[in-house]
């Protein structure tokens, strides 16, 4: 049995089959009768990934190897380095190999989203350069240092880019209903449902509900949000042998005591099932959250989220050397825009309007205009009319020009605000700046989104762009703001190029 924490998670459940003995037996207040062991029905996806997973990376720091060795002796090597180095080679990969599994690379629950799994592969590649020069320096080995240069980081780019190719075709396997963790969840029905719900909001994870287990099958029978009722507490067991399960969650509440949770893993014994205990804390990341075991009990401890300090002092500087450049490369770019926004409509090129920005404080935001002259005289009617819960926009604006549709659609007319970065007032990541009109809104947990300077793109401009619900607009937020680190702003920058390629949520 292993156990691991569950980030987010899953967008539908699958129903399970066989569950009529189960039922039956429930009904009369039984205890379910274990039926003969089954094979749970998640596992031969997870070996056949693990297994393609390793062939790939064999592959890979293979050709890295080679790679490695033509760079340093050329092509025309004589025999001699060939076969020297062809078994230097072959123990690289191998020692590579086995770090990689022994830092948990090849574990299915690690794909599809997260940072993980590609901070798993940074650990691996790290030892195994530190590996291979501590052995060669220990037995006095003669390896070429530039042999051992190009072949480390070349391995981990390849190694990379293999992991981001395989976890695009698990995320679409999992779009189309395969490659699922079968899970059930285990608790009191309102935290059964509040867990299936949070699961739901991340399809790439694969985590498909199965059954839920009750405190007691006197409550309800009922199925909960389309999860059936499979057994108590104390059938955990039984409900992963008919729902071919390999995940259990545990989640907390009053009636979940620490025996309770105890038995439930003993009973989970050799079954290769995944035991995960959900924390009533969310919206954490994983830099905030540190363990510490005091008398076999593990402490949780959640820091503060950080709002100063030298992480904000390099965030500044990444910004104000990121938005130079972007200014300085993408002048005639943004010259050849403004050109033609000015020929093609009356009106200047630039539009400028008040938006809130950290600690609620007003500035001037810069666009390139997409719209015509005198929209904003007509907002209020348009955000009426296209108020299905989706931020206010329009997805057939009228105001918007022929030109602007296709600045919006790449998100061009956001150029501009490279000069707001510039001058401090915005961010290239954070929240996106809101007019006063809709902070007038806001509830005052929602308030606490301008602790954080207001970004370019942040986290929901890459989760669905404008197709996101404002309650899920408003979660994103309120995550990045109190768990921001640079890593996160980073990945929001990768994904931004990503999202503005494929142009979803755009208009």
């Amino acid at each position: 049995m292993t156990q691991s924490g569950i980030d987010e998670a899953f967008l539908g459940a699958q129903q399970p089959t066989g569950l009529a003995p189960g039922r039956r037996a429930a009904d009369r207040g039984e205890a379910p009768a274990l039926p003969d062991p089954v094979v749970p029905r998640g596992s031969s996806w997870r070996t056949a990934q693990s297994l393609i997973l390793v062939i790939a990376d064999t592959f890979v720091l293979t050709t890295a190897v080679v790679i490695a060795f033509v760079g340093r002796f050329g092509s025309a090597s004589s025999g001699t380095y060939a076969v020297a180095y062809g078994a230097a080679g072959a123990l690289i990969v191998g020692l590579w190999l086995l770090l990689l599994a022994s830092d948990g690379c090849y574990q299915t629950r690690f794909l599809g989203t997260g940072t993980d799994e590609f901070k798993r592969i940074s650990s691996a590649t790290v030892k195994a350069f530190a590996g291979v020069t501590i052995v060669a320096f220990m037995f006095r080995i003669d390896i070429a240092r530039g042999f051992v240069a190009i072949a480390m980081p070349v391995g981990f780019v390849l190694l990379l880019i293999g992991r981001l190719a395989l976890r695009k075709e698990i995320q679409h396997a999992r779009r189309s209903g395969r490659a699922l963790h079968r899970i059930v969840v285990v608790g009191d029905r309102e935290r059964v449902a509040d867990l299936t719900a949070q699961l739901r909001l991340d399809p790439n994870a694969g985590f498909a509900v199965v059954g839920a287990c009750l405190p007691d099958l006197g409550e309800s029978m009922r199925e909960i949000d389309q999860i059936p009722t499979v057994g108590t507490f104390d059938t955990v067991g039984h409900a992963v042998a008919i729902t071919g399960a390999d995940t259990v969650a545990i989640t907390a509440g009053p009636r979940m005591s620490a025996q309770q949770v105890r038995e439930i893993a003993w009973s989970l014994e050799g079954r290769t099932v995944d035991l995960v205990v959900a924390p009533t804390i969310t919206d954490v990341a994983g830099p905030r959250i540190t363990m510490r075991p005091v008398s076999g009990l593990p402490l949780i401890y959640v820091d503060e989220p950080e709002f100063t300090g030298v992480r904000r002092v390099l965030k500044r500087a990444l910004d104000l050397v990121c938005a130079g450049v972007g200014l300085l490369l993408l002048a005639p770019l943004l010259l050849v825009v403004a050109a033609a926004i000015r020929l093609t409509s009356n009106g200047p090129a630039l539009f400028t309007q008040q938006r809130i920005g950290k600690s609620g404080k007003r500035f001037a935001v810069y666009k390139f205009r997409t719209m015509r002259i005198g929209a904003e005289a007509e907002q209020a009617a348009v955000w009426a009319e296209a108020d299905d819960g989706t931020n206010n926009k329009a997805k057939n604006d009228p105001r918007i020009t022929t030109i602007g549709r296709h600045l919006r659609r790449w998100s061009i007319d956001e150029l501009p605000q490279l000069i707001n970065v510039v001058g401090g007032s915005m961010s290239l990541v954070g929240p996106r700046p809101m007019q006063q009109v809709e902070v007038d809104e806001l509830p005052d947990p929602g308030l606490r989104r301008h602790l954080s300077q207001p970004g370019i793109t942040g986290l929901w401009q890459v989760s669905g762009r404008s197709d996101t619900t404002w309650e899920e607009r408003m979660r994103l937020d309120m995550y990045y703001v109190e768990n921001w680190s640079l890593g996160l702003d980073i990945g929001i920058l990768l994904r931004t190029l990503l999202a503005v390629a494929r142009g979803s949520g755009a208009y």
